[in-house]
């Protein structure tokens, strides 16, 4: 079974693929989606969990060999950061999505040192908006962005420009189409479910909705 098959075994298994085609899900973007994906419940569990963190550093290891620190996004990729660096055995440090508001007004939270290069590391990414904030966050206290690691993606062209923009790039586990044909094989969403998704999916890739 291919890493991304596996994974996408582990978010139905764990229950962290809910559907609901007629009051559909608002993501943060503002986006309509019949599908949520909530990768938090795969802490609970410790099997799956360690799939996915070996799974992301492999990639580190592979594609960003030079990074020197994980960074994880608050609050659904910390932990996953804090597995991640201790695969690698590399310090870690989480992002805040916006400047703390009293104490000393922080936004990463943990030590950098000069010269850091950071992978900044996402449970999911749907339009790379809020991976982008964090990047943009890392290099505004002078350190530099390898890349980002993601669990899962929606392979949407939008989150593709946005990267591309940014001179990023990204990497995940998993993605939609692998999470679909493995829930096809499984049985585990309604044929009909699965052709209402497929179609949102090509709709939305496209920047159609």
């Amino acid at each position: 079974m291919t890493i991304e098959k596996r994974v996408a075994d582990i978010l139905l298994r764990v229950g962290a693929v809910e559907l609901s085609p007629n009051e559909p899900f608002t993501w943060a973007s503002g986006i309509q989606s019949p599908i949520y994906c909530d990768n938090r419940l795969t802490m609970a569990d410790p099997v799956g969990r360690k799939v996915i963190a070996k799974g992301l550093a492999d990639i580190i290891r592979t594609k960003y060999p030079e990074a020197t620190v994980i960074a994880g996004t608050a609050t659904a990729g910390i932990p996953h950061a804090a597995w991640i660096a201790d695969e690698l055995q590399l310090p870690m440090v989480y992002i805040r999505s916006k400047p703390k508001g009293h104490g000393q007004g922080r936004q990463i939270e943990g030590k950098m040192q000069e010269g850091d290069r950071a992978i900044i590391v996402e449970d999911l990414i749907s339009t790379g908006g809020s991976s982008l904030n964090a990047a943009e966050a890392v290099e505004r206290e002078g350190y530099a962005v390898e890349g980002v690691v993601s669990i899962f993606t929606y392979g949407l062209q939008k989150a593709d420009e946005r990267f591309a923009e940014s001179h990023l790039t990204y990497y995940s586990l998993t993605n939609f189409n692998a999470l679909v044909e493995v829930a096809q094989e499984q049985g585990t969403i309604e044929e009909e479910a699965i052709n209402g998704l497929l179609e949102w999916h090509e709709q939305l890739k496209h920047g159609k909705l």
